[in-house]
């Protein structure tokens, strides 16, 4: 016998339906909940199908994001074998009936069945340290989200109170920025403050700079808050709309860096992390991300499953004698993983200057900016040739943690 159990995953519960082999369900489906009595209720269950069988039956799931940690984690620790199929997969299984119907029992029916129509690979265990790393990789892409979106509002308000300040300070976000527009918002306290003041208040709260400095920065204040057409401020709700902003800011940039400190350090212990770093234009935030997002790279046995996983693949299609010449990429796989590429192809691929005392400009990485230069000449479009490199810098991470060499500028 070959027996299988499919579980439709929802949030906070899952339904069963057992085979003892192909076409053979066995009892009725059920629904446990995710919870110590309904995962063990769950394990009484797969124990009857065994004892039925005389063998430890597969578990078949759709990938549902979070909602199915708890079930992988429960039946990982009893070592029964998880197979999680992509939705995309398991939707075309489901498409292949004329009736249109969609029930909990019916779609853990499917992933029965599934089971037996097609190849399935069972899922392999992703290290701790690397969940861990990509849970803070992607909390940390969440909050940077967050912060930014945070920041266009900081400035539709600032427009409104006091728009001459962007060019005080070099950075408007800077510590120092954002604690002198705190204590001055508006024209009126910082005339009423005046030069002497504020540049104490400023070389106070910034050591790292001479009171020359501060004394610069005040006078470049004074000289804004005179051509600020808001001379006066009607609406106290904007300056308490501002400081709302400016506590929020101030919030996400120290859990920003708590988040960069605690994926520095986790890093910091991956082989692969020194590795991918080797690669010109990959700085510790990419390496970061893209290490999580793949996980052990012994999950994949060819270059080209690496680049399905990042839905870098070209997608086809052909009918009768029509053969599309025009493909784009499928974008089936990672997001994460690819728009880590791009951001790595574009910093590879970018000019710096090759030492500081002369103006020569150098591409940070010869070798894919060769590349790169080559597909525009053939006539490539930007994000064509963006593309191509990122598939080829992806088969260059590939062969790097599968041999555990570093990258060789040969250029």
């Amino acid at each position: 016998m070959n027996p299988v159990v499919g579980l439709d995953v929802v949030k906070g519960e899952s339904q069963v339906q057992m085979f003892l082999d192909k076409k053979m369900p066995y009892k009725n489906s059920v629904k446990i909940e995710h919870t110590v009595e309904g995962l063990e209720e769950l394990h009484s269950y797969l124990i009857d199908i065994e004892r039925q069988t005389g063998m430890k039956p597969p578990v078949v799931l759709e990938s549902t994001g979070h909602y199915h940690a708890p079930v992988v984690q429960f039946l990982e620790a009893r070592e029964y074998i998880v197979i999680i199929v992509n939705p995309l997969v398991s939707y075309r299984a489901k498409s292949s009936s004329l009736r249109k119907t969609k029930t909990d029992v019916i779609d853990a029916y499917h992933l029965g069945e599934l089971y037996y129509k097609e190849d399935l690979a069972p899922q392999k265990k992703r290290g701790v340290q690397l969940l861990n790393l990509r849970h803070l990789t992607r909390q940390h892409e969440n909050m940077t989200g967050i912060m930014i979106q945070t920041k266009l509002q900081f400035q539709a308000v600032l427009d409104q109170i006091f728009p001459e300040y962007k060019g005080v300070f070099g950075d408007l976000y800077a510590e120092i920025s954002i604690k002198t527009l705190q204590a001055y918002p508006t024209s009126e306290s910082v005339k009423e403050a005046g030069v002497e003041e504020i540049a104490q208040f400023i070389d106070t709260h910034c050591k790292a700079r001479s009171f020359n400095w501060a004394l610069e920065r005040s006078e470049k204040l004074i000289g804004a808050a005179e051509r600020n057409p808001f001379q006066s401020t009607l609406y106290q709700s904007l300056l308490v709309s501002l400081n709302m902003y400016i506590d929020l800011l101030q919030v996400y940039h120290q859990q920003l860096s708590t988040l960069e400190r605690e994926i520095d350090e986790l890093a910091a212990q991956l082989e692969e992390y020194e590795l991918l770093q080797s690669i010109p234009g990959i700085g510790e935030k990419i390496a970061a991300t893209i290490i999580s997002e793949i996980g052990e790279i012994d999950r994949f046995n060819h270059p080209k499953k690496l680049v399905a996983f990042a839905g870098l693949d070209p997608s086809v299609f052909e009918s009768g004698r029509f053969k599309s010449t025009k493909n784009h990429i499928t974008k089936r796989g990672s997001a994460r993983l690819r728009h880590m590429l791009f951001t790595a192809v574009r910093c590879s691929i970018r000019d710096s200057r090759k030492k500081k005392t002369t103006p020569e400009t150098i591409a940070r990485n010869k070798r894919l900016r060769a590349f790169y230069d080559l597909k525009r000449e053939e006539g490539k479009p930007y994000k064509v040739a963006i593309i191509a490199c990122a598939n080829k810098l992806l088969h260059w991470i590939y062969a790097i943690l599968k041999t555990k060499t570093p990258f060789q500028e040969t250029m």
